[in-house]
């Protein structure tokens, strides 16, 4: 996702966002949060993980991407939310990006119907009306994407977010992201080793800022690049981080749950 693919992105998010304004109301989104009693606590849940040490898999929901086109033929959100449950996924992600990745908020309010699982609204947010229809959808926590706001736009996200009791990940790139992120303190920090200039995948890019972020008090995560059990125990062993969100290598795999089994068997 080369900046130029991002700055369309968050254009077309600004149309839509007109949209939806019309559509739902801020009374009727705090009419639907007030009558919605599934929602769980994403960060205090990963953070017990973490401080066991506990490999954990973020399953990634999503129909297809900017990077690498339309990923799952038949697409069936339900259906992919049960293999991973099935499958010992404790935390999903789910796209709601509508144009590029073809996603839909809808997708958070089935799945949160039929299972109790923390969920991650992944979407591209640039206003706080956003973080409220996404709760009012039955999402957990939201990503804020460091490269896709401007320093005053992110802390207002944050503030919103920690305001609505719906957790948050700070997604960083760079060096100056990751120095960026540390003032979040309430935040779980995502790393993604997508160079988005280049659209090049490296779990350096994890290595190298984990270096920056060893201070934070909340759980780090590893985002994009992980597509066995190496890639995984070669971040375990370089940086102790054991948080994987992990999308594109599980829904190519013709079977789901045996791609999880392989990516777990580590010898750690």
């Amino acid at each position: 996702m080369t900046n130029n693919i991002l700055n369309k992105i968050l254009i077309k998010k600004k149309e839509n966002l007109i949209k939806y304004k019309k559509i739902y109301t801020e009374e009727q989104i705090f009419n639907s949060i007030k009558k919605n009693k599934s929602f769980l606590d994403f960060r205090e849940m990963l953070r017990k993980r973490d401080l066991q040490g506990d490999l954990t898999i973020i399953g990634e929901i999503k129909q297809a991407s900017p990077s690498a086109g339309k990923l799952v033929n038949n697409f069936d959100h339900l259906n992919i939310a049960k293999q991973y449950i099935d499958n010992d996924v404790k935390f999903l992600s789910v796209l709601t990006e509508e144009d590029f990745f073809l996603g839909k908020l809808k997708y958070i309010d089935d799945i949160k119907k039929k299972f109790n699982i923390p969920i991650l609204c992944k979407d591209f947010f640039i206003d706080t009306y956003q973080i409220s229809l996404a709760k009012s959808f039955g999402a957990d926590c939201i990503l804020i994407i460091l490269s896709a706001v401007d320093g005053f736009l992110a802390k207002d996200l944050y503030q919103a977010a920690n305001d609505l009791k719906i957790d948050t990940i700070i997604e960083v790139h760079d060096p100056k992201e990751a120095e960026t992120a540390l003032s979040f303190e309430n935040s779980i920090i995502g790393i993604n080793n997508r160079n988005l200039d280049t659209l090049k995948v490296s779990l350096d890019t994890t290595v190298e800022l984990v270096k920056i972020l060893d201070s934070h008090k909340n759980p780090l995560l590893c985002e994009s690049g992980i597509h066995s059990s190496d890639d995984i125990e070669y971040i375990i062993e370089n940086t102790s981080v054991y948080n994987f969100l992990i999308g594109e290598s599980l829904l190519k795999s013709n079977d789901i749950a045996l791609k999880l089994k392989q990516l777990t068997q580590i010898s750690l």
